[in-house]
């Protein structure tokens, strides 16, 4: 928790550096008149308000549960993420309008020497900002951290290609370049705020992460005991960096409640020693007669050898059924 206050306090400044990069950017267009600036500046709108947004939501989520939300406040990363794509994405259709239209209508370009430095700039302190957001965020399993370190990176990458754009304009008079580049780079901006909001919509409907499934399968597979017969029916909801679990684990059917209880202990510390704030649910099915040949147990309510030990593949996993041997 004090790591994520102080991956907060760094996205306040990081917010507060976008809004000087911002107020640089339209310097440099009302200096130039390009539309490739104007590219750079109307993103950087965006990046001043989706940073606040997503420094919001990050505060947000860290607040304990309640009774009016049980599963905490992690949700509302999602939604600053989709609020932060939509306006990726409005960003670069304006752009692709007024790049298209000056096509018809030329504008006059002038003062690019500054526009590039400027640009350039930017460009660079924005890639920084944004490779360490996108460490962090995938460190703290946070998709509005990620997401704000992708755009600023993309923001980078578009500054790139400006600063190339704009120097073959000053250096061959061209000025359907620049328009050219504010189309391509509007594009490419409208195609990462779609992106990010479709990873956003699907944390909210609770879209299956096959890759977190495959990965918590996997750690179970390994660390599983003797008597930890199969796991299946299990489902993982993310809320921000919370995780919720829900499987169904199938024991022994003669073991004790207490018994029992130990050995889901057991699995609860071993996913908590792998993940942080981890809620784990687990509904305890009693082994079956098909259960015994997939059982390296020894016990006396044995009805068939043991055959083999079958793996915890996400297949077997995710199904409502118990493990058999003919699976």
């Amino acid at each position: 928790m004090e790591s994520r206050k102080a991956l907060i306090r760094f996205h306040g400044i990081t917010v507060i550096i976008g809004f000087l990069l911002l107020l640089f950017k339209f310097l440099a267009y009302f200096s130039t008149h390009s539309n490739a600036i104007l590219t750079d500046a109307l993103e950087s709108i965006v990046n001043v308000v989706a940073g606040s947004l997503a420094w919001y939501s990050l505060w947000l989520s860290t607040k304990p549960k309640d009774h009016e939300h049980p599963y905490g406040h992690g949700k509302v990363e999602f939604i600053s993420a989709s609020v932060e794509g939509s306006l990726i994405g409005i960003a670069g259709l304006i752009i692709v309008g007024k790049s298209a239209y000056n096509f018809f209508v030329p504008q006059e370009i002038h003062s690019l020497d500054l526009g590039l430095y400027i640009t350039a700039g930017a460009g660079l302190v924005n890639f920084l900002l944004g490779y360490y957001l996108v460490v962090k965020g995938k460190r703290e399993k946070s998709l509005a951290i990620q997401a704000n370190g992708e755009h600023l990176k993309s923001d980078a990458y578009s500054s790139l290609g400006l600063v190339i754009g704009l120097g073959l304009v000053l250096l061959t008079g061209s000025l359907w370049i620049d328009n050219a580049m504010g189309l391509l780079f509007g594009g490419l901006i409208l195609f990462q705020g779609l992106k990010i909001l479709r990873r956003s919509i699907a944390g909210i409907m609770d879209e299956a992460d096959f890759e977190l499934l495959e990965e918590i399968v996997t750690l179970l597979d390994k660390e599983k005991k003797d008597n930890w017969i199969d796991i299946h029916n299990l489902r993982v909801i993310k809320y921000g960096h919370h995780l919720h679990i829900d499987c169904h684990v199938t024991l022994p059917w003669y073991y004790s409640l207490q018994e029992a209880h130990d050995i889901i202990s057991e699995m609860d510390k071993v996913i908590q020693s792998n993940y942080d704030q981890v809620e784990l649910f687990i509904h305890m099915d009693p082994c079956i007669e098909l259960s015994c040949r997939i059982c390296p147990l020894e016990c006396k309510e044995r009805k068939h050898p043991f055959e083999e030990r079958l793996d915890w593949t996400l297949k077997r996993s995710l199904a409502n059924q118990k493990h058999a041997y003919s699976d």
